[in-house]
C-alpha cells in the first residue's frame, strides 16, 4: 500500500475522531437544569428503566441499558418494533422509558409514547431535535444533538450516536453516585470474567478458624514457632489479652533472632515480634492485597475486622494458585 494512501486514511480518521469527540464536548456546555431532572426521575424509579430505540439507536440503547444495570439501576432494552407486537408487556407502572432517537420522529418510538403513558410510565428523551414529537411528549427532554455526523454524506449514524451513548454513559455514573453505589456493589453484579476476578474480595481467599495462626503475646519462643510450623504459612498472629493484634512473628523475624541472641527460643514472643502489622480488611479487594504485599516485599497479611480481631490470614501463594492475576 502506497504511503500517500495510508497518509489518506489517516487524514479521514483524524476528521472523524475531531467530528466525534467535537459532538461529546459541544454536550458538556450543553447541560442544564434538564439532566438534573433525568437523573433524579432515574434514581427515584421504583420500577426498571425500559431502553428503548431503533436502528443504530437501539445498539447504543442496550449498551446504556447494561451500562444502568451494572451499576446499580435496574435496566433492559425493549425493542420499539418488538414492543408494538406484544413485548410492549415488559413496561408496567413505576417504569421509567427512556427513549433514544436523533429525530424525534422515529415512527415505532412514537407510537409507544401514548401507550406507554397509558401504562403509567414516565419518558425521558434523548433527541437532536427539541421541537420533535419524542421531545413534546416527553417528561424530560435531553439535547444530544450534533452539527453533522462524521461521514462525508452526513448520512451515517457517527456523531449522534456517539453523543448518546457518551451521554447515557453520564447519566448512569451520575445515578450510581447518588446511589452511593461503591466497588463492592459493582463487585457483586461482575462475578465472572476478568472483571469478577479483579474484583475477588480477601474474605474468599484468607485462611479463616482454625487455620489461623496465633499465640498470646504471654506464648515463650518455643509456643510461637510450634504454632508457625502448625499453620504452615510461615508467621503466626501474635495478640493481646483482649485478642486484639498486636504483632506478627515470622520465619525472618525468627531468623534475625538466631543472628542477634545465642538463644533464640528463650523468652516470649513479645521480644522477637514484628509489632504495628500491615493488616487488609476482609471485604478488600483481593488485587489490593497483592498491590500491599508487593510494595512490601511480605508474603502474608493479617486480616481484621474493625477491633483489630484477626478473623483470617492470606498469603500472596493463595492469590497466585488462584491465577487472579
Amino acid at each position: 500500500m502506497k504511503d500517500e494512501t495510508i497518509s489518506r486514511f489517516r487524514r479521514t480518521a483524524k476528521r472523524v475522531l475531531e467530528i466525534e469527540s467535537g459532538a461529546v464536548a459541544h454536550l458538556a456546555e450543553r447541560l442544564d437544569e434538564s439532566f438534573d431532572q433525568a437523573v433524579q426521575m432515574l434514581t427515584a424509579c421504583q420500577g426498571r428503566v425500559v431502553v428503548t430505540g431503533m436502528g443504530k439507536s437501539g445498539i447504543i440503547c442496550q449498551k446504556i441499558a447494561s451500562t444502568l444495570s451494572s451499576t446499580g439501576t435496574p435496566a433492559l432494552f425493549m425493542h420499539p418494533a418488538e414492543a408494538l407486537h406484544g413485548d410492549l408487556g415488559m413496561i408496567v407502572s413505576g417504569d421509567l422509558l427512556l427513549a433514544v432517537s436523533n429525530s424525534g420522529e422515529t415512527d415505532e418510538v412514537v407510537r409507544l409514547l401514548e401507550l406507554v403513558r397509558r401504562l403509567g410510565a414516565k419518558i425521558v428523551a434523548l433527541t437532536g431535535n427539541a421541537t420533535s414529537t419524542l421531545a413534546q411528549h416527553s417528561d424530560v427532554h435531553l439535547d444530544v444533538g450534533v452539527d453533522g455526523e462524521a461521514c462525508p454524506l452526513d448520512l451515517v449514524p457517527t456523531a449522534s450516536t456517539c453523543a448518546a451513548l457518551a451521554l447515557g454513559d453520564a447519566l448512569a455514573v451520575c445515578c450510581y453516585e447518588s446511589r452511593g453505589f461503591t466497588a463492592q456493589d459493582y463487585a457483586r453484579f461482575h462475578p465472572g470474567g476478568n472483571l469478577g476476578r479483579k474484583l475477588t474480595q480477601v474474605r474468599s481467599l484468607m485462611h479463616a478458624g482454625d487455620e489461623v495462626p496465633s499465640v498470646p503475646e504471654t506464648a515463650g519462643m518455643r509456643e510461637a514457632v510450634k504454632m508457625m510450623s502448625q499453620g504452615g504459612l510461615g508467621m503466626t498472629c501474635v495478640t493481646d489479652a483482649n485478642d486484639r493484634l498486636v504483632g506478627i512473628l515470622t520465619d525472618g523475624d525468627l531468623r534475625r533472632r538466631m543472628i542477634r541472641v545465642s538463644t533464640p527460643l528463650e523468652g516470649t514472643v513479645r521480644e522477637a515480634m514484628s509489632t504495628s502489622p500491615t493488616t487488609i480488611a476482609p471485604d478488600a479487594f483481593a488485587a489490593e492485597a497483592l498491590n500491599i504485599m508487593e510494595e512490601r516485599t511480605i508474603t502474608s497479611l493479617p486480616v481484621t475486622d474493625d477491633d483489630q480481631h484477626v478473623v483470617g490470614v492470606i498469603q500472596i501463594h493463595d492469590l497466585w494458585r488462584t491465577e487472579l492475576f
